[in-house]
Order: C-alpha cells, then structure tokens, then sequence
C-alpha cells in the first residue's frame, strides 16, 4: 500500500512525521509524495493560528475529493485542542491525537478491517511521560529534526499549545544517544533539536538541555549540532557559557520574541520584559562569534496600540534580527486572551504585519552585504546538477556553481553576492 504525508506546522511536526512514516515503511509501506496517488493520506494538522486550522480543514477535504476510494486521517495537533471540530470534519475516516500518534498502524489496519469511520483522540495527562518514538533517518536528508522535548507549562495568554501538546515532559539522555547514533549511522550529518517548548528540556530532571547538545557533539560523524525555537527567559547567562564550549553547536538562535512592547508582553503573560531580551540578545552575541538571532513577532494583539506597535517596531529594529517570522494575532478559543475580546481590526494587524515584514527585510539585506567577500564553512545539502547548496554555521544559505555531488560534505565557499529575491547568497570554493 501507497502513504502519503501532508505536514503543517512545525519542526516538531516534521519529527512525528518521519516516525509515523518509519512505523509504516517498516510495516510495508511505500511512502509517497502527497502529489501522487496514494492509497492513504495522512494529514498532519497544526493549530497554533485559525489560519493554520484552516489549511486542515482544505487539505483533508480536498484529499478526500480528488481521491475518494482513499483513506484519509487527521492527526496532530487540532484534533488533540479541538476534538469535537476534527470529529466534525467527516472527511477523514480516521481521526486520532498526537498523543496516539504511535497507534497509527493499528488503526489503519482496523479500519481496513470493519470499514468503520475511527476516531481516537486521548488527552494528555499531567503525568504523562514522553512518548516512546525514535527515528532512524530523515527523508534521506543530512539534517534531521530530533524531538527531545514535548509539552509546555507557559500558558501565555494567546496560546493554545498547553491544550494540544501537554505539560513539558523530555527524551531520556539514554534514548537521545540511541537515536543520535542511529542517525549518524544512516548518514546524518547535522542534528537539529527540536520540542515544543525546548528551553525546558530536563524540567524537573536531573538532566538540562546542555546535556542534550553534549550527547549530539560526542558522536563523531555527526559535524553539526544546532537548536531549534527558544523561549528568552530560559536563556541564562549560565547555559549560553555553558553552551558556547560546544565547537559542532551551531551559533544561530531562534529565540521568540512576540513583542518588543512591555505592556503588550505583560498582557500575553511572556515572562519576560524588552531589557531581558535586550540583555539575552547582547550576550549571546559577544559569546559567538557570527551569532544570528532570529525571531517569531505577532502583530495586533488584543488592544495593541499605535504606540505599542511602534515601540515593538522600535526594538525589532535596535536587535537588528537577521530574520523576522512576522504574523498577525489570531484569537483562539479557550485562551485566556479570547476571554478579553480582540478590539484590533484585522486589516489593522496586516497592515502593521506587513510593516515589520519590510523592516525586518531592510536589515536581512544589509546583514547579507556584510557578509560577502566573507569565508564560511558549509555543509551542502542538496546537489541540482550545475550547483550545490547548503548552509553556514549561522545559517547563511549558499549555492556554488559545481558539477560534483558534494552533499554531506564541508567546504570553505567566500560569499560573492546576495540575491535577496531567493534569499541565497552566491559563493565561490575558497
């Protein structure tokens, strides 16, 4: 039988993916591209915007349209925050939570079976453990996700994460090492660690997430360590010292932000004012060399006014992100926000969306001219025939014109020019 993957959301998403696809391809499977006729589709979900529920929604209906004789499931994280609107969605003929992502075989093989629509949604639990899932390889990549954290205690006020994914919960440092040598074994060459709320990892353990990049940089073939999305109030001047004693971690950071407004951060219950991030940004970039910081900005939140979104503007610009992933506030049910009434007209939020998006551009591109005529280390990842790409460090994509497949190998390239409507930079073999 022929499965296919639709994934939405994040890299988090993309782990449980890959093992869902590994749990099938094990037991027979084909996997295949969501483009080509399959006997299964398997869609899943994120919920993390309305918008995102949205595309769920499109995708399961649309892949039920055009294959009608084919099975189609709804996993993810919708199901797991909203199980009555994914019940309702009777598209898909089997529905199960995150939570229950590793019982998907058995439901294939029921339904296949009684023919019945499935649904099995279990709600996570205060004293659930991390769920026993490992991968072997990545989509024959040489960069893999790696989920060792899952879960979040946060609860800031405009997010529904707590009701999808649970209380924070981690990978064991014994399981961690299993999986990071399998991995190397099949020819990963960078790891990238990934959860739902990563600055918790060890919460409650004896074990922190410096551990977890001290197991990854210890196996020898793996070149490249780097982290996923954090959270600034985890970010301690202790763990940056602690992690910029690892050569193999990546100094690129990812490090959410929302607000560079403190009244707007205080009213999504953040955890943290501007001059922390401020102090957090500052250290890290005298602790790395090349440091890039990039970052997640919600515009319109609740009552966000003009001065509010200017002063956040204001901070976007003083931290100089070299990246900026830029959204408008989307209300969703059941947060403590929803509760307060969303008075910032829609067209309002793009229209200041949008600001920040072309600011944020303007620096991405000056950060860009800086850096030719400069020599990086990159580790190629994809040959198309005439060149080869891949990334720095710091996560600069570059191509070099080349004939030979170079993927999985390091090379010294000098930066030559920025083509800032592909956003990649051209180089040349140093």
């Amino acid at each position: 039988m022929r499965a296919a993957f639709y994934t939405l959301g994040c890299k988090v998403n993309q782990y449980e993916t890959e093992y869902m696809a590994e749990l099938l391809k094990r037991a027979g499977f084909e996997v295949v591209s969501h483009k080509e006729e399959a006997d299964i589709y398997i869609v899943n979900s994120c919920t993390v915007t309305s918008t995102a529920d949205q595309k769920t929604r499109q995708n399961i209906r649309k892949f039920k349209r055009k294959h009608p004789q084919s099975t189609v499931i709804l996993t993810g994280c919708m199901p797991q925050a909203f199980p009555k609107e994914a019940e309702e969605l009777i598209e898909a003929d089997i529905v199960l939570s995150n939570r229950s992502n590793g019982d998907i075989l058995d439901l294939i093989n029921r339904y296949n079976t009684e023919h019945n629509r499935l649904i099995k949604i279990e709600k996570h639990l205060p004293d659930d453990g991390f769920e026993k899932c490992e991968i072997e390889n990545f989509s024959e990549r040489i960069r893999a996700f790696l989920k060792i954290e899952d879960g979040c205690d946060r609860f800031c006020s405009y997010c529904i994460i707590p009701m999808s994914r649970g209380r924070v919960r981690s990978k064991s440092p014994d399981d961690l090492k299993r999986e990071v040598k399998k991995l190397a074994q099949n020819g990963i060459k960078e790891i990238v660690l990934v959860g739902i709320n990563l600055s918790s990892y060890g919460k409650g353990e004896d074990f922190s997430l410096t551990d977890a990049v001290r197991i990854c940089c210890e196996e020898e073939k793996i070149l490249r360590v780097r982290l996923g999305s954090l959270e600034p109030d985890h970010i301690t001047d202790e763990l940056i010292e602690e992690l910029s004693q690892f050569d193999k971690l990546c100094p690129q950071f990812h490090i959410s932000l929302q607000s560079g407004c403190d009244k707007t951060l205080k009213a999504m219950n953040r955890h943290y004012l501007s001059d922390d991030y401020r102090h957090m940004a500052n250290k890290i970039r005298s602790t790395f060399d090349g440091a890039q910081i990039t970052t997640d900005v919600m515009t319109g939140f609740n009552d966000e006014s003009e001065d509010d979104f200017n002063a956040s503007l204001e901070f976007i610009k003083e931290i100089g992100f070299e990246k900026v992933h830029t959204f408008p506030y989307s209300e969703r049910s059941g947060t403590a926000a929803s509760r307060r009434g969303d008075s910032v007209p829609k067209a309002v939020k793009e229209e200041r969306a949008a600001i920040v998006i072309k600011e944020a551009e303007k620096i991405r591109e000056k950060y860009m001219a800086s850096c030719i005529n400069k020599t990086y280390d990159v580790l190629f990842e994809s040959f198309h025939g005439d060149y080869i790409q891949g990334y720095t460090k710091n996560y600069i994509p570059v191509k070099v014109c080349c004939n030979s497949d170079l993927t999985g190998e390091e090379k010294a390239v000098t930066i030559k020019a920025y083509d800032s409507k592909s956003d990649i930079c051209k180089g040349e073999f140093a």
